[in-house]
């Protein structure tokens, strides 16, 4: 028979972890809940919520909306929003996660700090992802986003530079940058930077090594538009090859299940518990069919 481990030490992260549980506080009061945006990148969990009664809007939406509650997600928003809320009566709930507005909040001192002597402010992160967003907003949109090492080229090195990240990108691609900027500033030029990755992700790297290479089978579970997921997938993948991404249990491919290895269930910091469990029991489904069938 085949062991099944899930991975005590993946799941949500703190800030999804107080959206949610700021989500269903609001519900359980009655009335209508809307939320900015998906909750979570996981569609499983956006649906189970949105059966209790939140309704997931963009941010057009948002816009024509008046009177209501409107719930921020852990990501954060720009400050359009918050001044859309004030004009249209709109009671916000803010789950923005403290990590992300504390990083929000230096971004926003820098760029005023600096906004007469040119410094360049560059974030690391993913273009059009909603945390970046919410930063860019805290500089007038005035912030260069640096997604691959390829937009490097469009900084200026004769001038000032300083580099902030995206909470949930990974230690290894942040130094990166670091190292590749300070090749190429100018001496004339002052180039500082900010670590501002989260822990409780960054954390879940040197984990997600340890509990992959344990195991004969991974089965990596998350949402299909969960930046973190993909990080933590392709860690997976790196120390274990036979590694799957799977979002629910009707994705397992019964043919990779083997009769005696050791299954590995682990997941983003998107993933519910209650998801990987799902896919654990699929799993035990198989292998009992398996064995039987010997």
């Amino acid at each position: 028979m085949n062991t099944i481990e899930i991975d005590s030490k993946s799941g949500f992260c703190f800030g999804v972890v107080n959206a949610i549980k700021k989500a269903e506080e609001e519900l359980a009061k009655g009335g209508v809940l809307y939320c900015l945006g998906d909750i979570v990148h996981n569609n499983l969990e956006v649906e189970r919520l949105a059966k209790l009664g939140l309704r997931t809007i963009n941010h057009e939406e948002f816009g024509q909306l008046t009177n209501v509650k409107v719930l921020l997600r852990a990501h954060g928003e720009p400050p359009s929003t918050y001044e859309t809320a004030k004009r249209n009566n709109i009671e916000i709930i803010d789950a923005s996660c403290p990590v992300v507005l504390r990083l929000q909040r230096r971004i926003k001192d820098k760029h005023n700090n600096e906004i007469d002597n040119e410094t360049q402010i560059v974030i690391y992160g993913e273009k059009g992802h909603a945390e970046v967003n919410g930063l860019m907003g805290q500089t007038d949109s005035q912030a260069i986003v640096i997604e691959h090492k390829e937009d490097l080229d469009k900084l200026d090195y004769s001038k000032n530079i300083c580099l902030f990240s995206q909470t949930t990108k990974p230690l290894d691609g942040f130094q990166d940058v670091i190292d590749i900027i300070s090749s190429r500033i100018s001496p004339d030029a002052q180039f500082e930077y900010f670590d501002t990755i989260c822990r409780q992700v960054s954390n879940r790297i040197p984990n997600i090594k340890e509990f992959a290479t344990k195991h004969d089978l991974i089965f990596f579970v998350a949402g299909k538009k969960s930046s973190n997921g993909k990080v933590l997938f392709s860690e997976c993948k790196k120390y274990n090859s036979n590694s799957y991404f799977v979002s629910s249990p009707d994705e397992i491919d019964p043919a990779v299940i083997k009769q005696g290895i050791s299954i590995g269930v682990c997941g983003a910091t998107s993933t519910p518990k209650w998801q990987m469990e799902e896919v654990e029991k699929k799993i035990a489904d198989i292998s009992s069919l398996i064995a039987k069938s010997v």
